[in-house]
């Protein structure tokens, strides 16, 4: 089964979740933000994925959703997201991706996120301080969470 990751990146770590992801199942990647249509055809599985800011998924994220949403219906799907607090998890999917593509997804998962205060914009920081307490480079990409959604994919 011929496997490609679709993904936005908007400071790097959904990049590195993609790269740890396609590590495994030796997947193609896709970055939106330089292939804004990308083929499909090509791929029995696809999987999709996005930074969450303020509760919505990356914009490019968000159109590419839109735009295939019957192809997606029509392939091996897995969803994740990253960013920096699981506390809303339900919630980032059922906001930003269509029910009947989360009812068809093989696996979903929130997979963590990077901030790093030297390339956080000002808007970022502060919220990082007042919402997390989180002042200093912090990295939650969780490897066993990507394995375990590795592994529901090849199921």
């Amino acid at each position: 089964m011929k496997t490609v990751i679709v993904y936005a990146s908007k400071r790097g770590s959904t990049r590195e979740i993609a790269e740890r992801i396609a590590s495994f199942l030796v997947a193609d990647l896709v970055d939106l933000s330089k292939n804004a249509t990308p083929n499909l055809s090509a791929y029995d599985s696809v999987i999709v994925g996005g930074s969450i800011y303020a509760g919505t998924i990356h914009k490019l994220v968000k159109q590419f959703v839109a735009s295939y949403k019957d192809e997606l219906s029509s392939k091996t799907l897995g969803i994740f997201v990253g960013g920096m607090s699981d506390k809303e998890v339900d919630a980032y999917f059922e906001t930003n991706f269509p029910e009947a593509l989360l009812k068809h997804a093989k696996a979903t998962a929130f997979l963590g996120g990077v901030f790093d205060p030297k390339t956080s914009g000002v808007v970022l920081r502060f919220i990082m301080k007042v919402a997390l307490k989180q002042t200093e480079y912090l990295n939650t990409i969780d490897s066993g969470k990507i394995k375990q959604f590795v592994d529901e994919m090849e199921a």
